[in-house]
């Protein structure tokens, strides 16, 4: 498609809003009671994707866009940087085995652990990274064999380790450091034998691209590039705490644990709210104005939380408006004294995706808009595109906005695209560079389109609709499937209660100092991520799976332990075991369910 002014529709209307929206989030991978982080995702994604979006928002003045950070990832990001500079300035330990294996002057000589490494050293896009690198291909295949023949790895040498390990932390890093930074250059042109002051080299460059991660994200946003926004502290998703039967609402018949409701939740959902509003004006001195509830999880009781602590915004997924404007109709018509839908009904013409909304249950006191993705074009960019060339991906994705704003009478329609901002990449391309380069400037230079944001939208008093109700439900499939309801799934919750009830009977009786409270807390709120959930259930990868339940059943006896309470039998035990091979491996899902 061209882009010309009448390929977006008829001259008089107002240029078509479009908001990109990219969530960062990775769930506590540190041990908190040992300091050891058990797995790299934090560090991994912060020097590949959190650099290379910042630098692409930065190469194109005009861009804009919504980037929402989970506090707890803030904490980690910071706390990896620290590391790192500790470490060069020979004050402190590496505390993740990956990074640190990168740097030890002398390597293991366990042959458990050097196939520990090995096998750590492969986890990567196949296709898109380590084909891309001769001399990464070369040691990849030396590692899948020696991983498949144990006892051969007393033949190896350090070197071959040493290669292996240097290559891969280069393979992880942005493209635009790849392209931009000589010393990355100059690393990659020497392809093997790498010397114990390389390593140290690119262990610095890995430091000083942790260390301006905040800061360059908090320059965006001052600079009026970005609208920052933030997820619940660790990511818990908030209409369950509050109403383990809100997943009743998308799936009637859904088995739920057998528990009546996660105790105290509201008050947790304030702890994470009020935690994660502290952490994110910490490191980035603002205070947000809107809110990526976690995995776009919402209900009315959510919303109104949200609102109530001063959010202007809060997003979600088109499913989740899709069903709310259905169960309207229904009600609607089952009940002659109800209000009616308002006219034309904007959620049932495919369209209605594209405007604001406010609850009138929660008028005219609670007035937090909400905004919801469009999942269809989210999809495109998360699983369609990726094997597409660059500027036939961007075409298309104008071409579609180009329907949706000849499909609109509004003058002033917002399109949401939201999604996944670090895991979607590594299966492009160069991690993506041609793509976000393209989207961003074709997009920026468009006569018809405004990128913008969503508070950007709300000063500007976008039309805003008013929904009658809301289904609870999240971005997936618009409920809460992928959380709750399945066997391993409700025993994770079941598991995660026992803990909070015996957190409560330690915290009544006094025993705790305010340190050990605070503690605990904390910990308490890591056990109540999402992602544990995510990844219960057969139908993932069992490596990834085992990775996940094992770590959140750590989390559980760890905070046992800070509670001084034997923790129960069952943590030894695995939770759930996985065996299935979804697409781009679990880490992403579409919006919407496939018919």
């Amino acid at each position: 498609m061209s882009d010309n002014p009448k390929a977006l529709g008829s001259t008089p209307k107002k240029r078509l809003k479009v908001v990109l929206c990219w969530h960062m989030h990775q769930p506590q991978y540190c041990d908190l009671i040992s300091g050891e982080y058990q797995l790299p995702w934090t560090y991994l994604h912060g020097i590949k994707d959190y650099v290379d979006m910042a630098a692409h928002i930065e190469a194109v003045p005009g861009a804009r866009a919504v980037v929402n950070f989970a506090p707890i990832l803030l904490e980690q990001i910071a706390d990896y940087a620290a590391q790192i500079q500790g470490f060069l300035q020979n004050t402190y330990a590496v505390r993740d085995p990956l990074l640190a294996a990168l740097v030890q002057p002398v390597l293991p000589v366990d042959p458990s652990q050097l196939l520990i490494l090995a096998k750590a050293c492969l986890r990567v896009n196949e296709k898109r990274v380590i084909n891309r690198f001769p001399a990464y291909r070369q040691l990849a295949d030396m590692a899948v064999w020696i991983t498949s023949k144990p006892e051969s790895l007393v033949y190896l040498n350090d070197q071959f380790m040493v290669d292996l390990l240097v290559w891969y932390h280069l393979a992880w890093l942005g493209e635009t450091v790849r392209r931009e930074d000589k010393r990355v250059k100059e690393l990659m042109e020497k392809c093997a034998g790498y010397s114990l002051q390389d390593r140290r080299l690119l262990l610095e460059i890995i430091g000083e691209l942790l260390g301006g991660v905040i800061g360059r994200y908090a320059a965006l946003a001052k600079s009026g590039q970005v609208e920052l926004s933030l997820t619940p502290y660790a990511h818990p998703i908030v209409p369950l705490l509050l109403d383990l039967e809100s997943a009743r609402e998308a799936m009637p018949d859904v088995p739920l644990p057998h528990i009546e409701q996660y105790p105290g939740g509201e008050e947790r959902a304030r702890w994470h709210i009020k935690k994660g509003l502290e952490t994110f004006e910490h490191y980035f001195g603002i205070t947000p104005q809107g809110c990526w509830p976690s995995e776009g999880g919402v209900s009315t009781a959510a919303v109104k939380l949200l609102g109530e602590s001063g959010f202007r915004w809060v997003a979600s997924g088109g499913s989740v408006m899709h069903n709310s404007w259905a169960h309207a109709k229904i009600a609607s018509a089952a009940i002659p004294n109800i209000k009616h839908v308002p006219q034309p009904v904007p959620g049932l013409n495919g369209v209605g995706v594209h405007h604001p909304y406010r609850l009138e249950a929660l008028l005219p006191k609670n007035k937090v808009a909400c905004f919801f993705r469009d999942d269809g074009l989210s999809d495109l960019i998360g699983f369609t595109y990726s094997d597409w060339h660059a500027d036939d991906a961007v075409a298309n994705l104008i071409h579609h906005l180009g329907n949706i704003s000849d499909a609109t009478s509004e003058s002033d329609s917002v399109v949401s695209i939201i999604m996944d901002g670090e895991n979607a990449w590594e299966y492009y391309p160069e991690n993506g560079y041609y793509f976000l380069s393209a989207l961003y400037r074709r997009l920026a230079e468009h006569p018809d389109i405004e990128l913008t944001t969503f508070s950007a939208c709300l000063d500007d008093e976008v039309t805003m609709y008013q929904m009658p109700e809301l289904v609870a439900g999240s971005w997936v499939y618009g409920s809460f499937s992928t959380w709750i309801g399945s066997p391993d799934k409700n025993r994770g919750w079941g598991m995660l209660s026992d803990a909070k009830r015996a957190f409560d009977k330690v915290v009544t009786s006094n025993k705790l100092s305010a340190g050990q409270l605070a503690r605990a807390e904390q910990q308490l709120a890591v056990c109540e991520g999402s992602d544990w959930f995510w990844w219960f259930g057969d139908y993932n990868p069992s490596d990834t799976v085992s990775d996940f339940e094992r770590l959140y059943r750590r989390h559980l006896a760890n905070l046992y332990q800070m509670l001084n309470v034997d923790p129960p039998e069952y943590l030894s035990h695995a939770l759930s075991h996985g065996g299935g091979a979804p697409q781009l491996g679990g880490v992403m899902r579409p919006g919407q369910a496939s018919p």
